[in-house]
């Protein structure tokens, strides 16, 4: 990380220079020496990495001392050296904030630089950590982790914003593959509580029996096989935020835990007696429709209310109009990048066939999409031919929201005039509906081709 500044405190000129001497035969150290704690104190907005200070100073005590360096700075790392082996100060020292306390004797250069070599890897570690989260943000800031322009998406954006800048609980649904975890992240790296953690739980991915112990812990002897006490997801993200996926898919049983857990702001773990306080911030996703799942008496009603908060419901990519280009453009850079190949643009008969695709799989299908075409691709373009979309996709895709006949008839046009280039005839022919009913449906606008 650098030249590490050291500020040492010590009146005793002899010692000071010891110490001075002894630390300056790292090259990485740079040592500037005061001999009171007012001197100290004139200079801490110089901001050294890490302070050394005599105990005994003469104008003021080492308590006294690192109280106001820490009143100034408390990251600054305090290393106290005392002519006094007294148990009780080190332990009060070090419950006040000091990194270390060394007692003066033959082995205090010794101690001292091993001390300084485990604090500047620290130092850097706590450097390359407070990176990771300043990368972490930027990756979610809105425009960075969220990609569109589309009205559907503009609104979007303006409820993330709002629910960053309160604890609300937030209740995120929309089609599987619409970036559900992704709107979750961005609200979390853009609200307070960004430097906190982030856990998500898919309720699908965690046995029915184990997800109480997962969400709450357990105590050791719990169970048989609880060898160690295990804190839960809860706990986990504590002062952080919380994101359970798939909320619609858990058990009435544990949905009660819940419930008590959110209005109580405590946990207890599996064999345990004690109750655990939690600060932490809900947002939910299903990709059902919760209000519906509560009538047929699959959801709590009073969980409902309490998970509800603000409600963002993501559009479905078919929706989304030429945000598909942009998200299919973002994510051919980032797929060549990635795996080194030469740039590549996308044509304009692959843009016309990727516009015309219904995407049942939304978001993670048209990434799919595309990392096949860009190995597919010869040459410097994409063409329509490398745009190859699975043959999973068949006539249950059109099943996956719950919608109207009316919607369900839509769809089914769209798709065959997609399938067969457009021509109305040949698809009410297929369907066995009358060619005027598509082209008044085209004409008010209902299908777009």
């Amino acid at each position: 990380m650098g030249t590490l500044t050291i500020f040492v405190v010590e009146d005793d000129l002899l010692y000071s220079n010891i110490i001075e001497y002894h630390l300056s035969l790292n090259p990485d150290y740079h040592v500037r020496k005061f001999h009171t704690g007012e001197e100290l104190l004139n200079n801490l907005y110089l901001n050294p990495a890490v302070i050394t200070i005599d105990y005994s100073l003469p104008d003021m005590k080492g308590d006294q001392l690192l109280k106001k360096i820490k009143n100034f700075n408390p990251d600054i790392p305090v290393i106290v050296i005392s002519g006094q082996e007294d148990i009780s100060t080190a332990v009060s020292l070090l419950k006040e904030g000091a990194y270390d306390y060394i007692v003066k004797n033959d082995d205090t250069k010794d101690h001292l630089w091993n001390t300084l070599r485990n604090l500047k890897e620290n130092l850097q570690l706590r450097k390359e950590v407070d990176t990771l989260r300043k990368e972490v943000h930027h990756k979610y800031t809105f425009e960075n982790s969220i990609k569109g322009n589309s009205p559907a998406l503009q609104k979007i954006f303006s409820l993330i914003e709002k629910a960053a800048q309160t604890n609300i609980n937030v209740s995120i649904s929309g089609e599987t593959g619409t970036g559900k975890e992704v709107v979750a992240k961005a609200i979390h790296y853009n609200s307070e509580r960004k430097n906190k953690p982030f856990v998500a739980v898919n309720m699908t991915a965690i046995p029915r029996e184990l997800m109480e112990s997962e969400l709450f812990g357990f105590e050791k002897g719990a169970f048989t096989g609880a060898l160690n006490r295990r804190i839960g997801k809860f706990e986990e993200a504590e002062q952080g935020t919380i994101f359970l996926d798939e909320i619609g898919e858990m058990d009435i049983n544990m949905q009660s835990k819940l419930l008590r857990v959110l209005q109580e702001k405590e946990v207890t773990r599996i064999g345990g007696n004690n109750t655990v306080k939690i600060d932490v911030r809900i947002v939910v996703a299903t990709h059902k429709n919760l209000s519906e799942e509560v009538k047929k008496g699959n959801f709590r009603e009073d969980l409902y209310y309490r998970l509800l908060g603000l409600p963002i419901s993501l559009p479905p990519l078919r929706d989304r109009g030429n945000d598909i280009l942009l998200l299919a453009t973002y994510f051919l850079e980032s797929f060549c990048k990635e795996n080194k190949l030469p740039k590549l643009t996308i044509s304009t008969e692959a843009k016309e066939k990727l516009l015309k695709y219904p995407y049942p799989g939304n978001i993670r299908e048209l990434k799919a999409i595309i990392d096949l075409a860009a190995v597919m691709a010869a040459g410097e373009s994409i063409k329509g031919d490398d745009i190859i979309f699975s043959s999973l996709n068949n006539f249950s895709d059109f099943m996956i929201e719950e919608t109207t006949l009316s919607e369900y008839t839509k769809r089914i046009i769209k798709h065959f005039l997609n399938k067969y280039d457009n021509n109305v005839l040949k698809v009410a022919a297929k369907l066995d509906i009358g060619k005027s009913t598509i082209y008044k449906m085209i004409k008010d606008n209902e299908i777009e081709i």
